[in-house]
């Protein structure tokens, strides 16, 4: 408080600290000059400290002078104290020591209280204890005498004739046996207990084979009252488990161990599925009076019903799978993958149908998390299923991935064999008899797997060297090259990775490539099918939500998709190299017609129909495997490359005829003679060689483009085309300007 009250004096706004530093708890010297240090030098700090320092003392003595009076008579005010405080000390030491002796009484007085306490908590305890001994005794004895009571009873007829006083018997017995036991965990330690536990175990195992002789009676008379009475009796002594056992025992093993057998399952060809129908036929039959007891059926009431079993559960399925696993281990062996499918489809409808038996949802959920229906459900060894799956699928995907492309078989949507085996390898994946629901995650990544293979084969053959040879002619030297041990090296290793001269490379032919795109566009068009394929197997597992699996596939699709590109450009560039190669003949048009005295051109060269023929083959032999906008953009690829060249060809012949005539006039007017035609007029005043050679190229053109729109394609949208037939417009109004 006397912080709070004490104010330092106001300093200059020129101070590089605040005043109230000085007055916190945990002030620090060191701490207080290295942060004064960040903003001002130490010479600042130490005038800043000075005149502070002198503001504190003129305040200092302000103060003393305010206050003087106060000061002087500090002292004066103080003569005397020494003697009043001297005269309180005598009474205080008296008041201690009687406040010391009173806390000595009251500390004895709790002390003897506590151990009167102490002494009465410990009798009662073992008065306690003597309680339940006698508890324990008595209940002893009451149970004896019952069941010596009982004995000397059951040899009149009239207790043979009445099961039922027996079941009441036992219930008593049970519930005075349920207290004993409370007692006798209570008295747990003691002499006397040891003494009388021999009698207990008598007892005990004398009332579990009463019950269990009980119950079996019951169940073999169907007498639905001593099952009631033998189960309640089971619940009141908590050994509801040991009458489960019982009856999976006594009742269900035996019938188990008859049905589960080898010879059941091999005597017929769906023995399997026999057997699985008699053992869902041992509810119903056997277990009807358990189940209407228990409130496991339907027509149970409500109110006669023992609660806290369930056989089917527990006594049932243990065995069920038991006897699967000691009498058919054979049933598990996925060595053959087809009867492993079989076997595994057959048993998990029977757990389906097993579970429709359950009397409720909390029974079933009982069951899938017993520990035996997992140590069936792990018996199926899947893994090792799915790896011989995938072994058959990708085996015979890749043997079709080869270097030789063979063609599809007939009446398949595709062209090539590759591209039928990978969407037949698709199609198995998700076959009814290959797939399996646990292994749904396997074969979708398998899925996945297979399209980007096939993405990667194709980016593959887009790679290969085109050859002139059709198909048929490129199998044969690959086959019989197969032999040389270098071709087998290099058929097994990725291109590039040996010497070029140690490895031939294998090509494809032009209409391979056809096939590969026209496949590759098809198996893009089934993809939305193979997800209706795939939509009612995921269903099965419970799968709502397809969004990520459409996503996925559209991924791969989009794989697929981007080795188009490539695929188009291998195919224009060989079509349109196919196709100049003809039109090159162009160069020769100014041979035929030099100094060879030829009639007129009136036709277009023969050369412009051999160099359409490649396109034509393409719309026409091709239009049922391809779709029409497909083959009219590469038409318009290839025709746009080979026009190009066209032009620059025919843009070169007519420069140098060009060239040549005017050659031909210097010289003339250099010899100023008159020789005979040097152009090769052809008689007097006839049309020139010259012209004869623009004519010529100018019937070619137009030929070309008649040609062209015939393919059903318009010439506007053939780069460079409407440049060459300007060019070849403008030689040939040359060619007949010059006639006269």
């Amino acid at each position: 408080m006397e912080k709070s009250r004490m104010n330092l004096p106001k300093g200059p706004d020129t101070l590089c600290f605040d005043k109230d530093e000085f007055m916190k708890d945990d002030f620090d010297v060191d701490h207080f000059v290295s942060d004064c240090r960040k903003r001002v030098q130490l010479e600042e700090l130490r005038d800043d400290l000075e005149l502070y320092y002198k503001l504190l003392k003129t305040a200092m003595v302000e103060l003393i002078n305010k206050d003087y009076a106060d000061f002087v008579n500090l002292s004066t005010n103080l003569v005397g104290m020494d003697k009043a405080l001297h005269q309180l000390s005598v009474p205080l030491g008296q008041l201690r020591e009687e406040v010391l002796s009173l806390r000595s009484s009251i500390s004895e007085g709790i002390q003897a209280v506590d151990e009167r306490v102490s002494k009465q908590e410990d009798i009662r305890e073992k008065k306690m204890c003597v309680l339940r001994l006698i508890q324990v005794i008595r209940s002893v004895e009451k149970i004896e005498k019952i069941l010596n009571s009982q004995g000397s009873k059951e040899t009149s007829a009239q207790e043979e004739r009445s099961p039922l006083l027996t079941g009441q018997i036992l219930e008593r017995i049970a519930t005075e046996f349920n207290q004993l036991q409370f007692h006798a965990v209570q008295s747990k330690g003691m002499p006397l207990l040891d003494k009388v536990r021999p009698r207990i175990a008598g007892i005990t195992a004398m009332l579990q084979q009463s019950l269990e002789g009980l119950l079996l009676e019951g169940l073999q008379t169907s007498d639905v009252d001593i099952v009631r009475h033998c189960l309640r009796t089971y619940a009141t002594i908590d050994k509801t488990r040991d009458a489960e056992a019982l009856v999976g025992q006594v009742l269900v093993k035996p019938y188990v161990d008859q049905v589960i057998t080898e010879q059941t399952v091999e005597s017929h060809p769906n023995g399997l599925q026999i057997m699985y129908n008699k053992l869902l036929e041992f509810v119903p039959h056997h277990c009807r009076l358990l189940r209407e007891v228990t409130g496991g059926a339907t027509s149970s009431e409500k109110g006669n019903t023992v609660p806290g079993y369930d056989f089917l559960v527990n006594s049932v399925w243990p065995e069920i799978v038991r006897g699967l696993e000691e009498n058919l281990p054979s049933l598990f062996n996925p060595g053959d993958p087809d009867a492993f499918h079989e076997k595994y489809s057959v048993s998990m409808d029977f757990v389906r149908t097993f579970e429709r038996q359950c009397g409720s949802q909390a029974s079933v959920r009982r069951l899938r998390a017993h520990p035996a229906y997992h140590s069936f459900n792990n018996k199926w060894n899947l893994p090792v299923y799915f790896q011989i799956r995938f072994r058959e699928i990708a085996g015979a995907l890749e043997a079709a991935l080869t270097e030789v492309l063979e063609d599809a078989p007939a009446g398949s949507p595709y062209c090539l064999a590759a591209s039928h085996h990978t969407w037949g390898s698709l199609q198995r994946c998700w076959s009814a008899q290959l797939f399996l629901p646990a292994l749904a995650h396997r074969l979708w990544r398998l899925t996945l797997q297979v399209l980007a293979r096939y993405s990667v084969f194709v980016g593959e053959l887009s790679l290969r060297p085109i050859s002139n040879e059709s198909a048929k002619d490129i199998k044969k030297p690959l086959a019989a090259g197969s032999k040389d041990p270098s071709a087998t090296h290099g058929n097994s290793e990725d291109q590039g990775s040996g010497p070029p001269e140690a490895k031939p490379v294998a090509s494809v032919s032009s209409t391979q490539l056809v096939y590969v795109a026209a496949d590759l566009d098809r198996l893009q068009e089934q993809l939305p099918e193979l997800l209706e394929m795939i939509k009612p197997k995921l269903e099965m597992i419970g799968i709502k939500n397809f969004s990520s699996i459409s996503a996925a596939l559209e991924d791969s699709r989009r794989s697929l998709a981007a080795c188009v590109p490539a695929l188009s450009s291998r195919i224009v560039q060989d079509l349109s190299e196919s196709c100049f190669g003809y039109l090159r003949s162009a160069l020769e048009v100014p041979r035929l017609y030099r100094r060879t005295n030829k009639e007129v051109p009136t036709t277009a060269s023969s050369y412009v129909d051999s160099a359409l023929k490649p396109l034509h083959q393409l719309q026409s032999g091709h239009q049922d495997k391809l779709k029409p906008a497909i083959i009219r953009q590469w038409l318009e690829g290839a025709l746009s490359e080979s026009t190009h060249k066209y032009y620059e060809t025919v843009s070169d012949v007519l420069h140098s005829v060009k060239k040549m005539e005017e050659s031909l006039k210097r010289l003339k007017q250099a010899r100023k003679t008159n020789p005979a035609n040097p152009s090769g007029s052809g008689g007097g005043g006839g049309m020139s060689d010259d012209d004869k050679i623009r004519l010529q190229l100018a019937l070619d053109v137009e030929h070309l483009g008649e040609q062209i729109q015939k393919m059903g394609l318009q010439t506007k949208d053939i780069k460079s085309f409407s440049a060459l037939a300007q060019l070849v417009a403008a030689a040939k109004d040359q060619a007949t300007a010059e006639q006269p």
